[in-house]
């Protein structure tokens, strides 16, 4: 496979500065993850932030009371003597004051990080929800899409783990107020001193957003190779895959494709990160020359009796830990500036809008249904496909009628019962229920009258009873109804095999789960429509892993079942459709022949010609 090119370049300046817009609304999501937490970290931020500089303070005013007792004419020889003068009083509070500061700054350090882990958890919680729900929202032609599936990887993976840019703004935030008071006794003194300092670091802030930028960048580009990789680790480790990985003998493959990803994203990489080091090496030593520039006059001034000797470990000390901490600040802001881009990919998902929605003035969905289903030349065109799906479709879906759709791949059959659930709407032409186009409808009704079961269902790695819920998850601590459905799939038998019963944890990806075969799979999945008591029944290919007989019950149940409802079945077996009251044959996109079982035999076509290619293969 050839390597990709990527016509992204890094983010502009200017978009990089930009991205800190997104602060506020960020900063909205921390205060909606938890207020409370949210008050007390920033309390306990500013009150350490001040910390420093009190301290410093606190040890020059101890040196300077120092050196005043020992310039006295007349000092006591001995410690006890000193403490009986009197002298010590007030050095005695300063060394006290600074012992209180010392235990309250580790206490406050200590209450910074519990507040921290605290509210990274509830953040991440917080968002992980809000990241589901929308999605949840979305519509099934979004996540059928590669640059939407890049978007969503990309918002995904921010929920993942910590969250750096809550520690980033909290941590900024702490600084600048340090900041702030150190510079304000700098102020005092000389403001060249702060000047200077500014000017030396400048340089190394302007380098740290560049690098920042180019590595979001190469990050941001190879979002589709990063999934790829995940999916080849997967693949390649993976018990759904095990068996054909061994069988074909495909690790070699697998291993290769991600090696050699893998050492393109870190030949890249690699190159930012020694570009970094060689220009910040030149940024931060130049920063060092002026530090000690200004160290010098401190030393100077301190020599001439401008400066006490109190203020000269006061200066020297707030000069060292103001140029680390405008060092951390303007970093600081760079980093922020490269995760406030991610954040762009965070609110970019949030910004994704459903097409396929509720009008403002829903109707409810009537209950029963008692016309049916109109399609009226129906035309439908997946994303980004030239060929149709379907086209000029036009039947009627009687209300209380079991109808069969039959043709061969490719003839638009799940496609058409995407559309009669909503999870598409047409292109051309519309469907009426009950004479109202689908679109006037409440969404949430629409689907919850729809019991849809694919043959790609989903295995739930859960218990055997919430695999069966999720047909009606609402009425999950109802175990009769979920026990009535799962007997009327026949799925109850598979259950009673199970070491915990309904409690049983199936599928492998959670310790003590017990696998099941496809047909197992496949009866528990029919029981979710049965749990789902809806008034339109869909079945989409629903007995392709079942045996012959276990075939036959399943139909037998969903005739009796289906009686009195509306349902829809997809079978390639012509002994499943032949139960239904109706049947479409489907080709190209529309409906070729329609009639009963008896009635589409008696005729030529393609009906008949299917039919009786699948009976030759069974004399």
């Amino acid at each position: 496979m050839p390597p990709r090119e990527w016509a992204e370049q890094p983010p502009s300046y200017g978009e990089r500065w930009a991205a800190l817009r997104n602060l506020p609304a960020f900063m909205r999501l921390v205060w909606q993850a938890n207020p409370g937490l949210t008050v007390l970290m920033v309390a306990l931020r500013l009150a350490r932030a001040v910390m420093p500089v009190t301290m410093l303070w606190v040890g020059k005013l101890i040196i300077d009371e120092v050196i005043r007792l020992i310039a006295l004419d007349t000092t006591p020889g001995e410690l006890a003597a000193w403490w009986q003068s009197g002298l010590l009083g007030y050095l005695s509070l300063l060394v006290a004051a600074e012992l209180g500061l010392a235990l309250v700054s580790d206490l406050l350090g200590r209450g910074v990080n519990y507040t921290n882990s605290l509210m990274q958890e509830r953040l991440v919680i917080s968002l992980s929800i809000r990241v589901m729900d929308h999605a949840a929202t979305l519509d099934l032609e979004d996540f059928e899409d590669a640059a939407f599936q890049d978007k969503l990887d990309r918002a995904r993976r921010i929920t993942v783990g910590n969250i750096p840019l809550l520690n980033q703004v909290m941590g900024l935030l702490q600084d600048l107020v340090t900041v702030a008071s150190f510079a304000a006794g700098l102020l005092i003194f000389n403001p060249w001193l702060v000047v200077l300092l500014l000017i030396a670091l400048v340089p190394a802030f302007l380098g740290e957003i560049h690098f920042n930028a180019l590595t979001y960048a190469m990050n941001y580009r190879r979002t589709a190779e990063r999934r790829e990789m995940d999916y080849l680790r997967m693949v390649g480790a993976s018990a759904d895959s095990a068996k054909e990985v061994k069988i074909f003998a495909l690790n070699d493959f697998l291993r290769d494709r991600f090696a050699d990803l893998s050492q393109r994203f870190f030949a890249e990489n690699r190159g930012i990160l020694r570009r970094q080091l060689l220009w910040m090496a030149l940024l931060t030593a130049f920063g060092t020359l002026s530090y000690y520039g200004a160290y010098l006059w401190i030393i100077g001034a301190t020599l001439t009796a401008v400066l006490s000797i109190g203020d000269l470990t006061f200066l020297s000390g707030s000069f060292l830990r103001l140029r680390g901490l405008l060092e951390g600040v303007l970093t600081g802001f760079s980093g922020m500036a490269s995760q406030a881009l991610r954040l762009d990919d965070l609110f970019d998902f949030f910004n994704e809008q459903p097409e396929i929605a509720s009008p403002a003035t829903a109707l409810p969905v009537p209950e029963p249904i008692r016309q049916g289903f109109v399609f009226e030349d129906v035309g439908f065109r997946y994303p980004n496909a030239e060929r149709w799906a379907v086209r000029h479709l036009s039947f009627t879906l009687h209300a209380g009628e079991t109808l069969a759709l039959v043709g061969e791949n490719g003839a638009g059959k799940t496609t058409l019962v995407k559309l009669l659930a909503r999870l598409y709407d047409p292109d051309e032409g519309r469907i009426l229920m009950d004479g109202r186009d689908l679109r006037d409808y409440d969404l949430d009704q629409l689907r919850a009258a729809m019991g849809v079961i694919f043959q790609d269902f989903v295995r739930y790695s859960m218990s055997a009873s919430d695999n069966v819920a999720v047909g009606r998850i609402g009425a999950r601590g109802d175990q009769a109804r979920i026990e009535d459905a799962a007997h009327q799939s026949g799925a109850d038998q598979v259950i009673a095999k199970l070491p915990a019963g309904y409690e049983q944890m199936v599928g492998k990806r959670f310790a003590h789960g017990v696998d099941l075969s496809g047909g197992e799979w496949q009866k528990l999945a029919i029981a979710r429509a049965y749990m789902r008591d809806a008034q339109v029944l869909i079945l989409d290919e629903p007995t392709a892993a079942l045996d012959a007989r276990a075939e036959f019950e399943v139909f037998q149940r969903f005739k009796e079942l289906s009686e009195g409802k509306t349902a829809v079945l997809i079978s390639h077996r012509f002994s499943s459709v032949r139960m239904a009251d109706r049947i479409l044959v489907l080709a190209d996109g529309r409906v070729e022949a329609q009639g009963t079982h008896a009635e589409l035999l008696a005729q030529p076509g393609r009906y008949r010609d299917l039919f009786e290619l699948q009976a030759a293969g069974y004399r």
